[in-house]
């Protein structure tokens, strides 16, 4: 072989090693994101806040983003901590100022939408002034065929949940929103499940969840679910005595996590 052509091979080498490189890092990464679920609380924390420093330390690609958001998108659910939360926002604020992803006519790129999420709902924000909310209002029936207004619930501390019997983390908040709802209930507490299922199969399901008392409401065609711009469950507004949204959570909630958001109303032990 002639010095030209090895040093074109050599420079070939050069160009396409780094490139298989990072691609076998970051299906690496997005493997170990696969396995979070499996980990305990603690080790999930932990290898939560070390995919946010590997994905940080990936080169500037639009593959990136998608991983930073995709962590974004594991870190809400459950209890992991405000820490873990703040890294992993950190990272997707970090991957989207290095390849800033364009929009498509008016609409905002989904990543944005989850920082913004990341950012404000998940934070400790006093108040939530957010415009797509502020005249939020619906009418349902329950299973019961009872019909439920939202408006006409002031003077009431609302809890709306979006869920379904699909969703397993829904299933693992049941209890809890149960506990809240019997407890606070005497003290102004309604928490209103929805779900945009059929009639029958959420009939059924809640035939073997007899211990479920908060109301379910059928959001029939998920007209309200397109109101609330839910794009995955179980998610869960909270509204004060005035109709005001003062908190949110975009994923399941533990025990304490629906206390704290609780805490920002006048319920009392």
């Amino acid at each position: 072989m002639s010095f030209l052509p090895r040093v074109l091979l050599f420079s070939a080498l050069s160009l396409t090693t780094p490139f298989f490189l990072h691609a076998d890092v970051e299906s690496k990464i997005a493997g170990q994101m696969q396995k979070l679920h499996s980990l305990p609380d603690a080790q999930r924390r932990q290898a939560t806040v070390q995919l946010a420093s590997d994905i940080r330390a990936l080169p500037l690609s639009v593959n990136k983003v998608k991983l930073a958001d995709e962590l974004g998108h594991l870190v809400t659910e459950g209890d992991q901590g405000q820490d873990t939360v703040q890294a992993v926002a950190d990272t997707l604020r970090q991957s989207l100022a290095e390849t800033p992803i364009p929009a498509k006519k008016a609409e905002v790129p989904m990543p944005y939408m989850d920082l913004a999420s990341l950012a404000r709902y998940e934070g400790a924000a006093e108040e939530l002034n957010d415009p797509l909310y502020a005249k939020a209002d619906f009418t349902l029936k329950d299973l019961h065929g009872k019909k439920w207004t939202l408006s006409e619930l002031r003077g009431k501390i609302v809890m709306v949940n979006f869920w379904a019997t699909w969703c397993g983390p829904y299933r693992l908040e049941m209890p809890y929103l149960d506990y809240f709802y019997t407890r606070f209930q005497p003290q102004g507490l309604v928490v209103l499940s929805l779900t945009n299922e059929d009639a029958f199969k959420v009939a059924s399901f809640f035939a073997a969840n007899a211990q479920y008392h908060p109301p379910v409401l059928l959001d029939q065609g998920g007209k309200v679910s397109l109101q609330f711009h839910i794009q995955g469950i179980p998610r869960t507004f909270l509204f004060d005595r005035d109709g005001k949204l003062i908190a949110e959570a975009i994923d399941q909630r533990s025990q304490q996590q629906f206390l704290a958001m609780l805490s920002k109303t006048d319920l009392h032990p």
